[in-house]
């Protein structure tokens, strides 16, 4: 049986409006996130907004991206296509075959 701390959830994530400029001018991302955070609970959006901070950003202005821990204001999160203040914001916790989108709207979102 696997360790937990091992569990990978398969997610997309996208994104737009001037925000993949960050991401290393790539729009759409394949990933394999951990199922838990560090202590140990479901990995939920809020998890994957550090984690996508501190593994696949590659530009230097993260404050871009977030303010502090939180996505910045200006920036729609969708969730399957649906608005994230529908779906627990930063709460929702992740599910095998997600698509969050991340969308800029300062940037022509």
């Amino acid at each position: 049986m696997s360790d937990p701390k091992d569990q990978k959830v398969d997610i997309t994530v996208d994104f737009s409006g001037g925000l993949e400029i960050l991401f290393s001018n790539q729009k759409h991302h394949a990933l394999s996130v951990p199922a838990q955070d560090s202590e140990g609970k479901p990995a939920n959006v809020g998890f994957l907004i550090k984690y996508l901070c501190q593994t696949l950003m590659t530009d230097p202005r993260a404050d871009l991206f977030v303010l502090g821990d939180e996505l910045r204001p200006g920036i729609l999160c969708l969730i399957n296509e649906c608005d994230w203040e529908l779906e627990e914001e930063d709460a929702y916790v992740l599910q095998p075959g997600d698509n969050i989108l991340f969308i800029s709207t300062l940037h022509g979102g």
